[in-house]
């Protein structure tokens, strides 16, 4: 019983780390893509609520992106 929860939270870890670093990854797309056609990008966040949740999953990226990569670094060794 005890491996399915860790499995599970395992899965849940993974889903929102990938979810984040493809979020990344699309939202680099879109102002890359502005940059090419203005020649700037400009935003701002005006709900507090909003920017919290964005720094705190750009937080939980980095943390996810640095955990993967020391795993499959450790996994060629």
């Amino acid at each position: 019983m005890k491996l399915r929860i860790n499995k599970r939270i395992k899965q849940i870890i993974h889903s929102i780390g990938f979810s984040c670093l493809g979020g990344a990854i699309f939202l680099q797309m879109l102002v890359f893509t502005d940059i090419l056609q203005q020649g700037y990008f400009m935003a701002v966040e005006n709900n507090h609520a909003i920017l919290t949740l964005e720094i705190t999953l750009t937080v939980f990226a980095l943390i996810y992106f640095i955990y993967i990569y020391l795993d499959f670094m450790r996994s060629i060794e």
